[in-house]
Protein backbone atom coordinates (compact mmCIF):
# COMPACT_ATOMS: atom_id res chain seq x y z
CA UNK A 1 0.00 0.00 0.00
CA UNK A 2 1.62 3.56 -1.30
CA UNK A 3 2.32 6.14 1.51
CA UNK A 4 1.96 9.55 1.95
CA UNK A 5 5.33 10.88 3.60
CA UNK A 6 6.42 14.18 5.32
CA UNK A 7 10.46 14.57 5.97
CA UNK A 8 10.66 17.78 7.81
CA UNK A 9 13.39 19.54 9.81
CA UNK A 10 14.72 22.57 10.15
CA UNK A 11 17.62 24.07 7.38
CA UNK A 12 20.77 22.67 7.24
CA UNK A 13 19.35 19.07 7.96
CA UNK A 14 20.51 17.62 4.64
CA UNK A 15 15.78 17.15 3.13
CA UNK A 16 17.49 17.70 -0.33
CA UNK A 17 20.46 15.12 -0.01
CA UNK A 18 17.99 12.83 1.55
CA UNK A 19 15.88 12.97 -1.12
CA UNK A 20 18.37 12.82 -3.58
CA UNK A 21 19.71 9.72 -2.14
CA UNK A 22 15.86 8.08 -2.21
CA UNK A 23 15.78 9.45 -5.93
CA UNK A 24 19.19 7.34 -6.71
CA UNK A 25 17.72 4.09 -4.67
CA UNK A 26 14.68 4.13 -7.07
CA UNK A 27 16.55 4.63 -10.33
CA UNK A 28 19.89 2.27 -9.54
CA UNK A 29 16.70 -0.74 -9.45
CA UNK A 30 15.81 0.57 -13.04
CA UNK A 31 12.30 2.36 -11.15
CA UNK A 32 10.97 5.23 -12.37
CA UNK A 33 10.76 8.26 -9.77
CA UNK A 34 8.97 12.07 -10.81
CA UNK A 35 10.91 14.89 -8.87
CA UNK A 36 9.31 17.92 -7.87
CA UNK A 37 9.88 21.65 -5.86
CA UNK A 38 8.94 24.89 -5.68
CA UNK A 39 9.18 27.23 -8.49
CA UNK A 40 9.70 29.77 -5.95
CA UNK A 41 13.20 29.02 -5.50
CA UNK A 42 15.43 29.48 -8.26
CA UNK A 43 18.71 29.73 -5.79
CA UNK A 44 20.34 27.22 -7.93
CA UNK A 45 21.54 25.86 -11.58
CA UNK A 46 19.36 22.88 -11.03
CA UNK A 47 15.78 22.84 -9.76
CA UNK A 48 16.89 20.38 -6.50
CA UNK A 49 20.56 20.77 -4.97
CA UNK A 50 22.17 19.78 -1.69
CA UNK A 51 24.47 22.11 0.26
CA UNK A 52 26.77 19.16 -0.66
CA UNK A 53 26.90 18.96 -4.69
CA UNK A 54 24.60 16.58 -5.43
CA UNK A 55 21.92 18.21 -7.91
CA UNK A 56 18.67 16.95 -10.31
CA UNK A 57 16.50 18.12 -12.62
CA UNK A 58 12.43 18.79 -11.25
CA UNK A 59 9.31 19.34 -12.06
CA UNK A 60 8.50 22.81 -10.60
CA UNK A 61 5.32 23.23 -9.16
CA UNK A 62 3.50 26.51 -8.11
CA UNK A 63 0.11 27.18 -6.19
CA UNK A 64 -1.99 26.33 -9.32
CA UNK A 65 0.04 23.49 -10.38
CA UNK A 66 -2.88 20.24 -10.06
CA UNK A 67 -0.33 17.55 -8.52
CA UNK A 68 -3.28 14.76 -9.20
CA UNK A 69 -3.26 15.54 -13.11
CA UNK A 70 0.19 16.01 -13.71
CA UNK A 71 1.59 13.03 -12.20
CA UNK A 72 -1.31 10.98 -13.42
CA UNK A 73 -0.31 11.86 -16.94
CA UNK A 74 3.38 10.49 -16.16
CA UNK A 75 2.19 7.64 -14.54
CA UNK A 76 -0.01 6.47 -17.74
CA UNK A 77 3.39 6.58 -19.69
CA UNK A 78 5.99 5.82 -17.50
CA UNK A 79 4.91 3.41 -14.56
CA UNK A 80 6.30 5.58 -11.06
CA UNK A 81 7.43 3.77 -8.56
CA UNK A 82 7.37 7.41 -6.62
CA UNK A 83 6.70 11.11 -6.15
CA UNK A 84 10.01 12.90 -4.47
CA UNK A 85 8.86 16.75 -3.74
CA UNK A 86 11.23 18.69 -2.72
CA UNK A 87 10.25 22.22 -0.56
CA UNK A 88 7.05 20.62 0.16
CA UNK A 89 6.42 23.42 2.75
CA UNK A 90 5.46 25.78 -0.25
CA UNK A 91 2.48 22.87 -1.22
CA UNK A 92 -1.09 24.16 -0.78
CA UNK A 93 -3.46 22.46 1.31
CA UNK A 94 -5.38 21.16 -1.61
CA UNK A 95 -2.03 20.14 -3.39
CA UNK A 96 -1.72 17.77 -0.43
CA UNK A 97 -4.70 16.45 -0.63
CA UNK A 98 -3.84 15.75 -4.13
CA UNK A 99 -0.12 14.11 -2.81
CA UNK A 100 -2.69 11.78 -0.58
CA UNK A 101 -4.91 11.24 -3.02
CA UNK A 102 -1.85 9.60 -5.33
CA UNK A 103 -0.62 7.42 -2.76
CA UNK A 104 -4.77 6.63 -1.57
CA UNK A 105 -6.16 6.24 -5.33
CA UNK A 106 -2.93 6.66 -7.64
CA UNK A 107 -0.66 3.48 -5.83
CA UNK A 108 2.18 5.48 -5.93
CA UNK A 109 4.31 6.39 -3.15
CA UNK A 110 4.43 10.19 -1.81
CA UNK A 111 8.06 11.51 -0.45
CA UNK A 112 7.56 15.17 0.63
CA UNK A 113 10.63 17.52 1.89
CA UNK A 114 10.08 20.34 3.87
CA UNK A 115 10.44 22.82 6.18
CA UNK A 116 8.26 22.55 9.88
CA UNK A 117 8.04 25.88 10.39
CA UNK A 118 9.28 29.40 9.34
CA UNK A 119 11.67 32.15 10.21
CA UNK A 120 8.88 32.94 13.89
CA UNK A 121 8.57 29.22 14.75
CA UNK A 122 5.05 29.29 12.85
CA UNK A 123 3.72 26.34 10.50
CA UNK A 124 3.76 26.63 7.10
CA UNK A 125 0.81 25.65 5.74
CA UNK A 126 1.83 23.29 3.34
CA UNK A 127 3.49 21.89 6.34
CA UNK A 128 0.60 21.86 8.53
CA UNK A 129 -1.49 20.27 6.23
CA UNK A 130 1.22 16.96 5.52
CA UNK A 131 1.77 16.74 9.83
CA UNK A 132 -1.72 16.58 9.84
CA UNK A 133 -2.71 13.75 7.19
CA UNK A 134 0.65 12.27 6.54
CA UNK A 135 1.13 8.49 7.00
CA UNK A 136 4.23 8.57 8.29
CA UNK A 137 6.54 11.70 9.70
CA UNK A 138 10.14 11.89 9.92
CA UNK A 139 12.04 14.27 11.38
CA UNK A 140 15.86 14.85 10.12
CA UNK A 141 18.08 16.03 12.86
CA UNK A 142 19.93 19.24 12.21
CA UNK A 143 22.36 20.61 14.96
CA UNK A 144 22.82 24.36 16.69
CA UNK A 145 26.36 25.65 17.49
CA UNK A 146 25.30 24.68 20.91
CA UNK A 147 24.90 21.24 19.69
CA UNK A 148 22.09 20.79 20.38
CA UNK A 149 19.28 19.51 17.87
CA UNK A 150 17.96 22.36 15.85
CA UNK A 151 14.93 22.80 15.38
CA UNK A 152 14.08 26.24 14.28
CA UNK A 153 15.04 28.76 11.20
CA UNK A 154 16.12 32.40 12.38
CA UNK A 155 15.96 34.88 9.66
CA UNK A 156 19.24 37.08 9.67
CA UNK A 157 19.69 40.33 8.22
CA UNK A 158 22.54 41.01 5.35
CA UNK A 159 24.67 42.38 8.85
CA UNK A 160 23.74 38.95 10.76
CA UNK A 161 21.30 41.26 12.88
CA UNK A 162 18.12 38.47 13.97
CA UNK A 163 14.86 39.49 11.88
CA UNK A 164 11.42 38.47 13.54
CA UNK A 165 8.84 40.55 11.28
CA UNK A 166 8.72 40.62 7.36
CA UNK A 167 6.64 38.15 4.80
CA UNK A 168 6.85 34.34 5.79
CA UNK A 169 8.07 33.18 2.30
CA UNK A 170 11.33 34.75 1.46
CA UNK A 171 13.80 32.23 -0.41
CA UNK A 172 17.78 32.34 0.48
CA UNK A 173 20.53 30.32 2.10
CA UNK A 174 22.68 30.48 4.87
CA UNK A 175 23.15 33.92 3.72
CA UNK A 176 19.98 34.60 5.21
CA UNK A 177 18.84 32.01 7.62
CA UNK A 178 20.47 29.79 10.36
CA UNK A 179 19.48 26.93 12.48
CA UNK A 180 19.14 27.18 15.64
CA UNK A 181 18.03 24.77 18.79
CA UNK A 182 14.77 26.57 20.36
CA UNK A 183 16.38 28.42 23.35
CA UNK A 184 19.04 30.03 21.27
CA UNK A 185 16.33 30.94 18.69
CA UNK A 186 13.96 32.05 21.54
CA UNK A 187 17.36 34.23 22.96
CA UNK A 188 17.76 35.88 19.86
CA UNK A 189 14.29 37.01 19.03
CA UNK A 190 13.58 38.05 22.63
CA UNK A 191 11.37 35.25 23.44
CA UNK A 192 12.34 35.10 27.07
CA UNK A 193 11.55 38.49 28.39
Amino acid sequence: MAKLYFYYASMNAGKSTTLLQADFNYRERGMATMLWTAAIDNRANSPIASRIGLNADAHRFSRDTDMWREVMAQQSETPLACVLIDEAQFLTEEQVWQCARLADEGGIPVLCYGLRTDFRGELFPGSAVLLGIADTLVELKAVCHCGRKATMNLRVSESGEAVGEGAQTEIGGNERYTALCRKHFAEELGKYR
